[in-house]
């Protein structure tokens, strides 16, 4: 059995840990668990550092537990958050855990050993729990003054708080009691920013059950420039393809900065120490060839949409960056092929005009902002200098529907790096 605890030290995946929790971890296979927020319906690759979390962890011989928050979904997490958050319907929230267990299924190993990973939704046992049993039974046992001194709690009581979310950790505990005493669960883990909630857990367990239990967390990742990990300039990069296609995911982990990379790679790749130390020593001799953030990249769509959407990311890219065919062009589809020409600047012509088939010079001067007039237009195509779907054009080119890429779009290129994209509509 590896060292989990070891594993994360060198993957700098290691925040905080319990005394005794190494101990135990080194002693027995542990059931341990995480708890994933289901407030939309594709998790992230913020969550990543905690589905990786679990990947390690059952690696490493251990049972890996990932609870869906059925029920604490409808309560909210004060972690990390400055005001209320809206609280979600039945149906959305269903809607949403059903999702995400699918995506955790492509990441850990649910079919055999007696490791094999389970999932859990905490609404299972709080939707028959009677509220005065709950404060009666559970409530006792942990002190407003505890409650109060958490970060999570503090930092929230200047603007005001609702009894909901202050009751979050509470509820948030009494999962890992139930957990320890139905699954045998006796390690929670999760991000640093869930140490305290983590932590009422283990004293609901110690108090009200007399039992031990050990808590583990990971650093909040962070860019090398401070800001939030995760996040590109449209917003969230989700594991969903139907919200970020597989182009645009393999693009976010290719455009890591060095130093993000050395970070990444360590954290999300399942390479072993010393194959990566190889990589990134590789890297830092000749970073202009990108040869770490390539493999992250390649590794990472890989788990997470498969080798064939990899290859058409790959495709994706060399259309945009390399000297790619029409042919490769033609093979994207559309999802991807918008993705990749998102940044582009765009144009429309009408399908009547290519019906009617529309020559080379006429399309480029009034249909594109490439050129400001036809005899500009003109001395480029003579100059060899336009392409039409990645394969250059002559002066006597007539364009007509055969030119259609999904029969929407045709791409002009001028040059090697101008590019344009013109929508039938």
């Amino acid at each position: 059995m590896k060292n989990f605890v070891d594993e994360l030290r060198w993957r700098g995946m290691l925040k905080d840990i319990m005394p005794g929790t190494e101990d135990l971890l080194n002693k027995e296979m542990v059931s341990g668990y995480i708890g994933f927020d289901p407030t939309a319906d594709s998790l992230g690759v913020g969550n990543l550092v905690q589905i990786m979390t679990l990947v390690h962890f059952q690696r490493c011989g251990h049972k890996p537990f990932a609870l869906v928050g059925g029920a604490t979904g409808m309560v909210g997490d004060p972690s990390g958050k400055s005001q209320e958050r809206n609280l979600l319907s039945t149906e959305l929230l269903n809607h949403n855990l059903n999702s995400q267990k699918k995506q955790l299924e492509r990441f850990l190993n649910f079919n055999s050993g007696e490791n094999s990973a389970e999932i859990v939704n905490n609404y299972d046992w709080f939707k028959d729990l009677n509220f005065l049993d709950f404060i009666r039974d559970t409530g006792k046992h942990i002190t407003v003054n505890y409650m109060l001194a958490k970060d999570s709690v503090k930092n929230r009581l200047e603007n005001g708080m609702s009894f909901t979310e202050f009751s979050y950790q509470l509820v948030q505990g009494y999962d890992f009691y139930h957990l320890n005493t139905q699954k045998n669960i006796k390690i929670q883990m999760g991000g640093s920013d869930q140490w305290g909630n983590i932590t009422t857990g283990t004293e609901l367990i110690r108090r009200k059950g007399g039992g031990e239990a050990y808590a583990l967390t990971t650093p909040l990742i962070k860019k090398a420039d401070g800001t939030k990990f995760g996040k590109s300039e449209k917003g969230n990069i989700w594991l969903d393809p139907e919200k970020t296609s597989p182009y645009e995911f393999y693009q976010f982990w290719l455009n890591s900065g060095d130093a993000d990379c050395e970070n990444y790679i360590k954290i999300f790749s399942l390479k072993g120490q010393e194959e990566l130390e190889g990589l990134i020593s590789e890297h830092q001799q000749d970073p202009g060839r990108r040869q770490l953030q390539k493999a992250l990249a390649d590794e990472i769509t890989t788990r997470v949409h498969g080798d064939e959407e990899l290859e058409k990311a790959k495709q994706a890219s060399q259309i945009l960056f390399g000297k790619a065919t029409e042919e490769a062009l033609r093979t994207l589809d559309e999802r991807t092929l918008v993705s990749v020409f998102a940044g582009v600047s765009q144009g429309n012509i009408k399908r009547t005009e290519l019906d009617a088939e529309i020559e080379i010079v006429t399309l480029l001067a009034d249909h594109t902002s490439l050129f400001n007039s036809k005899g500009e237009a003109r001395r480029m195509v003579q100059g060899n200098g336009i392409s039409i779907n990645k394969s250059k054009v002559k002066l006597d080119k007539m364009l007509n529907p055969t030119d259609l890429i999904n029969d929407k779009y045709i791409l002009i290129q001028k040059g090697k790096k101008d590019y344009f994209l013109l929508i039938v509509d």
